[in-house]
């Protein structure tokens, strides 16, 4: 439909002042009705979303899962090579190269370097986490990504030949730079290109990548620690050189988000992308419909003056979300603060060997893939809330069991002890990969405003980053033999954690699975309680 405001034979002087107020009326007119059109559209495309069941939701958008899937494998390499660094301390040949001999005659890597490179990981992955949140909401997540990798395919080079310890810690820093921008990057990227009901699934899947970063670690370790030579270690690092060309093939062919497309006034291309993406039958999905709501999603966070800065996740309504982002996800390290990163020293006090050790934090992970298997299960019948805080209750009694058993009858010198603290921790690591360990990915990826979405994701992952880094300061003072030696009474402080983020999370956590982005933005504006949320969100929906 064409409508003709003013007369192309006529100039602004041929008009009077009459003609031209009529013409200002009709103009906005013409403004209100498509802002009109707009929301009446944007209304058919939240309740599409809405009412779109699971399983026709994977159908319609597989494709949209398959990139989702294949861009979040990037954090494989995240998880991989920290579980790497930390663990070649158990390698002689690592140690004579890197490390000093000791009066005995064997090797030792300083411990001031293996703090020191720990803080080299920690540091660069949060660097580069909180430029994938800036870079990415400028450039876009795909591109960003795809930069990352060129780059980490270099650094890695730096890590495979370094001659000394100094270079060691350089190329762990400069990679860490590039696994940070895969950190934020996937989980952003999963909950923008998937409709409402996959996000869930498709945001803690990263974990999932995590998880498998880390079985992938600790099998080549497993296998190489019979290798008495230099390759040892280097065929681990070396086995980062896979990734990189794969992925950037991937990324390069993936689409963009749609959102990020939206936000950045790139509507027809965000249409093109939304068509790439659906393999629905004709007219079952309207993709006019989805667009129009993302617009008026955007459009509402602007009149909300929600912003798009760093700064501004810190004010106003921005704030209560930018806090249950970084609390929820940050909080996954405080329940079992130290001891979660020490298994394997509790299965060596109890007398295995180091292969049998390494074999059974083999198993853990493992137990945590399945764990991040099952929690799709719950997310079908339970909300964010309840497994957030069901996983928290099952684990409280868990750590305090561990911290008391020390206080049993000789329970420095009986193994037995440290198999019962062990076997109870395997039960605490199944409960939280099925519960906290995946699903503060989808908290902090539908948390956070359309606007401050990359944002807040960054936000949320480097606090678990930052609480890491107190971890590995204090941990070799509570565990280590020479100092304070508390074994199993370390536990004390993760269950008292765990108290704490148990009544935080009952106060401030709300629900938000089902709720589109609107009827959360709406929410956080009225302040609704947390407890209230699901009872609040019907007003909007």
């Amino acid at each position: 439909m064409s409508l003709t405001i003013m007369d192309p034979k006529r100039t602004s002087q041929d008009y009077t002042v009459d003609e031209t107020k009529s013409v200002i009326n009709r103009v906005e007119d013409l403004e209100e009705k498509t802002k009109t059109e707009i929301e009446s559209d944007a209304a058919l495309g939240s309740q599409q979303e809405k009412d779109m069941p699971l399983g026709q939701a994977f159908s319609y958008y597989r494709k949209a899962a398959m990139w989702s899937i294949a861009i979040s494998m990037a954090t494989i390499m995240e998880s991989y090579d920290m579980q790497l660094i930390n663990s070649f301390y158990a390698f002689p040949q690592f140690n004579k190269k890197y490390g000093e001999r000791l009066p005995n005659g064997t090797y030792q890597v300083d411990p001031n370097w293996q703090l020191g490179l720990s803080f080299s990981t920690l540091a660069g992955l949060i660097f580069g986490v909180f430029a994938s949140g800036y870079l990415g909401d400028r450039f876009g997540p795909r591109y960003v990504m795809i930069a990352a990798h060129v780059f980490l395919a270099g650094f890695v080079t730096i890590t495979f030949t370094a001659n000394s310890i100094a270079m060691l810690f350089a190329g762990e820093l400069l990679c860490a730079m590039t696994w940070g921008i895969f950190a934020a990057a996937t989980p952003t990227y999963a909950s923008e290109i998937v409709p409402m009901a996959l996000r869930g699934y498709l945001t803690t899947y990263v974990n999932l990548c995590w998880v498998i970063g880390r079985i992938l670690a600790t099998g080549v370790l497993r296998g190489l620690l019979s290798v008495h030579s230099e390759w040892s270690y280097r065929i681990p690092f070396a086995l980062q050189w896979m990734w990189p060309p794969v992925m950037i093939v991937a990324t390069w062919f993936a689409p963009e988000s749609p959102w990020w497309l939206v936000r950045n006034g790139r509507v027809e291309e965000a249409r093109k992308t939304l068509d790439r993406l659906l393999t629905a039958p004709p007219n079952a999905v309207n993709n006019d419909h989805r667009l129009a709501m993302m617009q008026h999603t955007i459009e509402l966070e602007r009149k909300m003056k929600v912003g798009g800065s760093f700064i501004d996740c810190f004010r106003g309504t921005n704030l209560r979300r930018t806090e249950i982002a970084m609390i929820s996800w940050g909080g996954q390290i405080l329940p079992g603060f130290i001891i979660q990163g020490y298994t394997t020293y509790f299965f060596s006090l109890a007398g295995l060997p180091p292969t049998d050790s390494f074999s059974l934090t083999l198993g853990t992970y493992s137990m945590a893939f399945v764990g991040t298997c099952l929690s799709w299960l719950l997310q079908g019948r339970m909300g964010r809330r309840t497994i957030y805080i069901s996983g928290l209750v099952v684990m409280l009694p868990i750590m305090w069991i561990v911290a008391f058993l020390e206080y049993a009858p000789h329970a420095g010198s009986n193994p037995s002890i440290k198999w019962a603290q062990s076997a109870i921790l395997m039960i605490w690591f199944f409960t939280y990969g099925i519960t906290i360990g995946p699903i503060p990915y989808a908290i902090a990826a539908e948390v956070g405003a359309a606007e401050l979405r990359y944002k807040t994701i960054a936000l949320g992952r480097n606090t678990y980053y930052f609480l890491s880094i107190i971890q590995v300061a204090i941990s070799p003072y509570m565990l280590n033999p020479k100092r304070w030696d508390l074994k199993g009474k370390a536990a004390f402080p993760a269950a008292v954690f765990t108290v704490i983020l148990l009544v935080w999370s009952y106060f401030r956590l709300p629900e938000t699975k089902g709720l589109t982005l609107e009827t959360l933005d709406h929410l956080f504006h009225e302040k609704v309680p947390a407890r209230k949320f699901k009872q609040e969100a019907r007003r909007f929906q």
